[in-house]
């Protein structure tokens, strides 16, 4: 297949991390995956529903990722307080990182400290922090998430992943098939 595997991403997904884990790992296989940043909330908002983590269903949610997470081998899940919280400034951090050519290195940084390190993404410095250890300097990948040309690329990036037919994250599309979640990841790999 010529076209390359995009993953859809938004850092306040823990299944967005367990999925990114499992990418970062190869379960892709060889591939060239294009990491994606989009606002979840957007991409609910279009489909006409919200997350799992604000009804009922959240600690059953919420079991069932850390019970993911070690099956996977990641350990323990250290969830932000408050989950979910504001990531508008890290997704448009993650904007401004692809813009960089760093999208992949910021996104996996970010999630990591999100949900193995339980840092606040809403928090400057913990974004400025994923920055740094995607190679980028903070301040200044702050500074490009707070322009204009950013904000309006987030949000026709999540557009475009919509019309897509993307519901939510993680979602990884494939030769025009878009597979959501991260007990989809093996099926997109087989469609590569």
């Amino acid at each position: 297949m010529s076209e390359r595997p995009r993953f859809f991403v938004d850092v306040g997904s823990p299944y967005a991390w367990l999925a990114a884990e499992r990418v970062e790992s190869g379960v892709l296989g060889s591939s060239d995956v294009v990491w994606e940043p989009v606002l979840l909330g957007a991409v609910f908002a279009a489909r006409g529903w919200g997350s799992w983590s604000l009804t009922d269903a959240r600690e059953a949610g919420i079991a069932e990722v850390e019970r993911r997470a070690a099956a996977y081998g990641l350990g323990p899940v250290r969830w932000p307080e408050p989950w979910p919280g504001n990531t508008l400034l890290a997704m448009r951090a993650a904007v401004a990182a692809c813009d960089a050519g760093a999208g992949r290195a910021f996104l996996l940084a970010a999630l990591r400290l999100g949900f193995v390190d339980g840092r606040d993404l809403s928090d400057p410095a913990a974004v400025a922090d994923a920055a740094s250890t995607a190679g980028i300097e903070g301040e200044a990948l702050l500074a490009a998430a707070s322009s204009p040309s950013v904000k309006t690329s987030l949000r026709e990036r999540t557009e475009a992943a919509i019309a897509l037919g993307v519901r939510g994250v993680p979602s990884v599309v494939v030769g025009g098939q878009a597979y959501w979640g991260d007990d989809r990841l093996e099926d997109a790999a087989a469609a590569i």
